[in-house]
C-alpha cells in the first residue's frame, strides 16, 4: 500500500497536530524535545504497512477519513473555514481534533482515536537501528539493549520452505502454534504421530527479536498490532508468530481459579474441569514451562502495586511466571521488560522453547508464514486444509494438506473465522466472545519508576475478583510499558498536555484493571472471510471496571503517587500529598461520566470462548473432548474452547486444556479402525 502525495500531506499535517512543535515551557531544560514535531518522527511507510494489515473494510474507512479531511465541502464546513485540514492553522487543527474526540457522532470519535493511536504510537515507539528515536533520550527511555555478540543466530527449529505449490499428508494437522497448538503438536509428536503445524506468522528466534517496539509489534502481532473491534472502541493484542501468544505475552502463568473450574463444570456440563485429569494437565504444563516465583525483584510499578496494596490491607500475591535461566545480571533483569516483543535471551519458556521444540525433535514438520483459508470437509468429517504460504521473497504458494485429524488453535478471533469460512454454521459459533476488558490507571511518582525494565507483571491484587458475592470482578496487575504503547494509553487532550506527560515517562507507573466480563460479544466474517469483532461493554461489567479504576487509583495514592491519571478521555486527574487524596470528589464522579466507545481507552490482550466447550450440543459448538459436535475429526484447542472467560491471564489454562484434548486425540487415533484409516487415505485432499 502506498499513500498518494495528497494523502501524505494530510498525514503529515495530522502528525503535527497530535505532536506539535512548541516553545518549551518557562524554565524547561529541554527545548529540543518540545520543538520536535510529529512529521519529523513518524515514518509514513510504516503507517502504510500498519493500515495495509487491517481488514479491507478498515482500510477503506481510513482512506475515506483522509478524503474527508482533504475535502472542505465534506469535512470542515461545520467547523468554519472551508479549507482542507492541511491548510488550517495549527490551533484550528487542534480544535478540530478536540471536537471530534468529544463528538456525539460515533464515527468521528472512532476516527479521532484511530488517528491518535497511529501517530503517537509511531512517533514515540518507532526507531531505526542506525538512529534510534530522537525523543527517547528526552523522556528517559534507554531503547533496545545492545545485542550480545555471543548469542547464537542459528535457529534450533528448521521449518519447511516450499518455493512452489505443495501438498502434505499427515496424521494430525495443527493450525496455530501458540499455547494451544504448540502443546497439541508436542504431545502428539512425542507419542509417535506424524504432525504438521501451520502457523500464519513468522519464525523469530534469539537476536531476531530486536526489541524495537513498532517493528516487533508489526512482525509478531495480529494485524501488526492494530487489531480492534469494529467500532474502534477496544484495541486487541494477539500474537501472530511461531509460539503465538506465548512468544509475546507477559509471562503470567496463573492456574485456573477453583471457583471458575467449578462454574464451568456445573453450568456448562464439563465435569472434567473439577476432576483429577485436568489437574494433572495443569501440573504437566506447569512443569514443562518451569513456572516459578523465583525472580530476583520487582520493577518500579510492580513494587508500587505491592506497597500500595499492602498499605491498604488488600490481598496481594506474587505472580508465577514461566521463566527459567534467570541470573542476577542487570542485563537479564532489564531484558524481561522487553519480552513482550519476543525474548532475545531465551528465558521465557513459551511453546517456542518447549512443546514446539519437542515436536520438532520428534519429527513434526512446521510451516510458518502460512495462512489457512479453509478446513476441508467430506462426509461429515475434517480431511485437511487449504492454505497460502508466503515465501521469503514475498510470493504466494498454494498449500494443501490431507490429515486424519485437524486441530484448530488459531486464537479466539481467527479460529471461529476459519470455521465459518469452512462452512460450519453452528448457532453459537463465534458467539460469547469474552475479552477481559482492561483499562490503565497511571500514577506519577517523584522517584524514577522506569516501567520498561524487569518482569512486566510480578504482582497481582486479588481483593476485587469476586464482587457482590459473584464470580465476576477485577484484578489489578501491571502492563508492559514502552513509549509507543504508553503514548497510546495516555489520554490526549492537547498536544502540549500529552507532550508534558510523555516527558515524565520514566516517573510513570501504570496498573491495569482486568475485568472478568460476564457479558460477551461475537466474531463474524465479512464477505472476504476476514473476522469482524463486535463487543459492547455492558453496564454490569462497566460497573465492575469502574470499581477497579477507583481501587487502582487508591493503591497509587497509598504507594506515594502525587498525581493519578484516570482513563476517561476528559482526563479526570487526582492529586495527592503524603499518601492522602486531595480531591476525592473526582473519584466519586466517575460513574456519572459518559463511557461510550472511544470516550475512554479500553484494551484486551485475552480473547476467549468463541467456540465454547460444553455438554449441550445445541448451545456449545465444542464437545468436552475438544472435538466439534458438527464435524468429526475436527478439534478446537485454544482459548476459544473456554466455556466462559478464565478471569486470569489464560495461558496456563489454554495449555492445560490443550494437553487434556491431546490425550483424547491420542486415544482417538489409536482406536481408529484400520478400514477407516484406509478410507481417509484414499480420499482427495480437497472437497
Amino acid at each position: 500500500m502506498q499513500f498518494t502525495e495528497a494523502q501524505c500531506a494530510t498525514l503529515r499535517a495530522l502528525a503535527d497536530a497530535f505532536i506539535p512543535a512548541l516553545p518549551a515551557p518557562a524554565g524547561a531544560p529541554d527545548p529540543a524535545y518540545w520543538a520536535r514535531c510529529g512529521s519529523a518522527g513518524v515514518d509514513l511507510t510504516k503507517a502504510a504497512r500498519l493500515i495495509e494489515a487491517q481488514s479491507a473494510g478498515t482500510r477503506q474507512e481510513f482512506l475515506q477519513l483522509l478524503q474527508l479531511l482533504d475535502t472542505p465541502a465534506l469535512g470542515l464546513t461545520w467547523f468554519g473555514p472551508l479549507r482542507p485540514f492541511g491548510r488550517l492553522a495549527p490551533e484550528q487543527r487542534e480544535k478540530l481534533l478536540q471536537s471530534w474526540a468529544a463528538s456525539n457522532v460515533p464515527q468521528l470519535r472512532k476516527g479521532f482515536q484511530a488517528l491518535r493511536k497511529l501517530f503517537v504510537f509511531l512517533f514515540y515507539g518507532g526507531s531505526t537501528p542506525e538512529q534510534g528515536n530522537f525523543v527517547w533520550e528526552h523522556i528517559g527511555y534507554p531503547g533496545p539493549q545492545v545485542p550480545d555478540p555471543a548469542v547464537a543466530a542459528e535457529k534450533p527449529i528448521r521449518t519447511l520452505q516450499p518455493t512452489q505449490d505443495a501438498h502434505y499428508d499427515c496424521d494430525v494437522l495443527v493450525i496455530g502454534s501458540g499455547a494451544g497448538g504448540g502443546v497439541v503438536a508436542g504431545e502428539l509428536a512425542a507419542a509417535g504421530h506424524d504432525v504438521l503445524v501451520l502457523e500464519k506468522g513468522p519464525y523469530f528466534h534469539g537476536p531476531d527479536f530486536t526489541q524495537r517496539e513498532v517493528d516487533m509489534l508489526g512482525e509478531l502481532y495480529e494485524a501488526r498490532g492494530g487489531l480492534s473491534t469494529q467500532d474502534g472502541g477496544i484495541a486487541l493484542l494477539a500474537g501472530s508468530c511461531l509460539g503465538g501468544g506465548t512468544t509475546v505475552n507477559w509471562a503470567g502463568a496463573f492456574r485456573t481459579p477453583d471457583y471458575v473450574r467449578e462454574e464451568w463444570a456445573r453450568e456448562h456440563q464439563v465435569p472434567h474441569f473439577t476432576g483429577p485429569d485436568f489437574s494433572r494437565s495443569l501440573e504437566a504444563v506447569s512443569e514443562a514451562l518451569g513456572v516459578n516465583t523465583a525472580y530476583p525483584r520487582h520493577n518500579g510499578q510492580n513494587q508500587a502495586l505491592w506497597d500500595g496494596s499492602r498499605a491498604l490491607g488488600q490481598d496481594v500475591k506474587l505472580i508465577p511466571r514461566n521463566e527459567k535461566g534467570l541470573t542476577s545480571s542487570e542485563e537479564h533483569f532489564c531484558g524481561l521488560g522487553y519480552s513482550g516483543f519476543g525474548d532475545r535471551h531465551g528465558i521465557k519458556q513459551g511453546t517456542l522453547n518447549t512443546y514446539l521444540q519437542t515436536a520438532f525433535d520428534h519429527g513434526a514438520r512446521l510451516l510458518c508464514s502460512t495462512a489457512v483459508t479453509r478446513v476441508t470437509l467430506a462426509h461429515g468429517r475434517a480431511t485437511g486444509a487449504e492454505a497460502v504460504h508466503t515465501t521469503a521473497d514475498g510470493r504466494p504458494v498454494r498449500v494443501t494438506v490431507r490429515a486424519r485429524r485437524v486441530v484448530v488453535a488459531a486464537g479466539s478471533i481467527q479460529t471461529p473465522a476459519l470455521l465459518l469460512r469452512s462452512g460450519l454454521r453452528h448457532a453459537h459459533l463465534g458467539q460469547h466472545l469474552h475479552l477481559h476488558p482492561t483499562v490503565a490507571v497511571s500514577g506519577l511518582y517523584r522517584q524514577r519508576i522506569e516501567p520498561w525494565h524487569g518482569p512486566m507483571m510480578s504482582v497481582v491484587n486479588d481483593a476485587f475478583t469476586r464482587l457482590e458475592g459473584s464470580n465476576f470482578g477485577v484484578k489489578l496487575e501491571t502492563p508492559p510499558a514502552h513509549p509507543g504503547l504508553m503514548a497510546m494509553v495516555l489520554p490526549w487532550r492537547s498536544g502540549q498536555q500529552h507532550k508534558a506527560l510523555m516527558q515524565q515517562a520514566a516517573h510513570l507507573g501504570s496498573f491495569i484493571v482486568l475485568t472478568r466480563d460476564r457479558d460477551g460479544g461475537r466474531v463474524s466474517v465479512d464477505r472476504h472471510g476476514a473476522p469482524c469483532i463486535d463487543y459492547i461493554l455492558s453496564d454490569y461489567d462497566r460497573g465492575h471496571l469502574l470499581r477497579g479504576v477507583r481501587a487502582a487509583a487508591e493503591v497509587h495514592v497509598a504507594a506515594g503517587a502525587h498525581t493519578v491519571l484516570l482513563p476517561h478521555g476528559t482526563l479526570p486527574t487526582l492529586h495527592a500529598e503524603n499518601g492522602q487524596l486531595q480531591n476525592p470528589e473526582v473519584l466519586a464522579g466517575l460513574p456519572y461520566l459518559s463511557w461510550k466507545a472511544n470516550q475512554f481507552g479500553l484494551y484486551s490482550a485475552h480473547q476467549m470462548s468463541t467456540c465454547r466447550m460444553g455438554g449441550n450440543a445445541a448451545t456449545h459448538p465444542t464437545s468436552p473432548t475438544g472435538e466439534l459436535y458438527d464435524v468429526r475429526h475436527l478439534f478446537v484447542a485454544d482459548a476459544s474452547a473456554f466455556p466462559a472467560c478464565s478471569g486470569v491471564n489464560p495461558m496456563l489454562t489454554i495449555m492445560a486444556l490443550a494437553h487434556h484434548t491431546a490425550q483424547h486425540l491420542k486415544a482417538s487415533l489409536q482406536a481408529e479402525p484400520v478400514v477407516e484409516r484406509a478410507a481417509v487415505a484414499s480420499e482427495p485432499g480437497r472437497v
